[in-house]
């Protein structure tokens, strides 16, 4: 698919109206994370998107990262029923008292990760994918599955491991934001360009 101009078109969904969600395909979607901090950061907010909208909880993003401490592990690890009772105050952010407790055990459980090996938050998800990010054939975005065998594989584990709100479904579509699958549509020239961003991650 091509533009008036001849120039390829991005993916549909991506609408041209809507500039902060445009920029979020444009320069984030699907670009792979190997980060452990951000990884963390994108499943926690997987997390509060649930029964919602993305774009909801893109625009509350930033809302987020100063209501969460930046979403610093070891701080929410550590939160109390009073800083919990002022996240439910806070009407930047999804007020769900049992989101916010599952963020918490999370943290909790992502720092055992973190404690368990030398490979990282980082390499313990990037593990279900082989190293590798999965590149699907894409024609319309309304094509995407839902879920995957690896998606499945990892929301067992991480429930395994103490995580909530991590199942098959809220993992894939955090798969695909971070790169582990590329399932931009094969018109969009942002296919290319993420895959081409693609490293093993860091071990160790």
């Amino acid at each position: 698919m091509t533009k008036p101009d001849g120039a390829k078109a991005p993916c549909l969904w991506a609408p041209l109206d809507d500039e902060i969600y445009r920029n979020y395909h444009d320069a984030e979607w699907g670009v792979p994370e190997y980060d452990d901090r951000a990884l963390f950061e994108k499943l926690i907010l997987d997390g509060f998107q649930a029964g919602l909208s993305w774009r909801t909880i893109l625009y509350k993003r930033d809302n987020f990262r100063k209501a969460f401490d930046g979403f610093n592990p070891e701080k929410i690890a550590r939160y109390t029923p009073k800083k919990i009772e002022r996240l439910m105050q806070d009407k930047g952010i999804i007020r769900s008292e049992t989101k916010i407790n599952a963020a918490i055990g999370n943290a909790r459980a992502y720092i055992n990760i973190m404690e368990s090996g030398p490979e990282g938050f980082s390499g313990f998800l990037w593990d279900f994918v082989g190293g590798e990010p999965i590149v699907n054939k894409v024609k319309h975005y309304r094509e995407h599955q839902v879920k995957s065998p690896e998606s499945e594989a990892m929301a067992k584990e991480l429930k395994r491991r103490g995580f909530k709100f991590c199942g098959p479904v809220i993992v894939y579509a955090f798969m695909q934001a971070v790169g582990m699958v590329n399932d931009h549509e094969d018109h969009c020239p942002r296919k290319a360009a993420v895959q081409k961003l693609a490293r093993k991650p860091a071990r160790g």
